[in-house]
């Protein structure tokens, strides 16, 4: 499987759905079941499982319904950028091994 970044959103967001699939199926959930439990129509979820097209509402309550609203954790998390103080100290490295 190829990085992700070396990817088109389109393949990003199909790959997510059939992520997303994948996760249904090991919980042994039908669509309908998903559905129900998340308040998204069947009819989105089949959808976003062939296409990845899918509203960042209802993916947040899919994710929710199984029980992966955690991995929304990383997406666009902070991070830590040094300060102008910290890159000014930081000791210069060689370029030779």
């Amino acid at each position: 499987m190829l990085s992700i970044e070396f990817k088109a959103p389109q393949q990003i967001l199909t790959e997510l759905g059939e992520r997303a699939k994948v996760v249904r199926l090991r919980l042994n959930m039908s669509r309908k079941t998903l559905s129900e439990r998340s308040g998204v129509p069947e009819s989105s979820i089949k959808r976003f499982e062939v296409s990845g097209l899918i509203s960042s509402a209802s993916l947040v309550a899919i994710l929710m319904a199984l029980d992966r609203v955690s991995d929304l954790d990383t997406v666009l998390a902070e991070t830590s950028v040094p300060s102008i103080r910290e890159l000014h100290h930081r000791k210069r490295q060689r370029g030779r091994a």
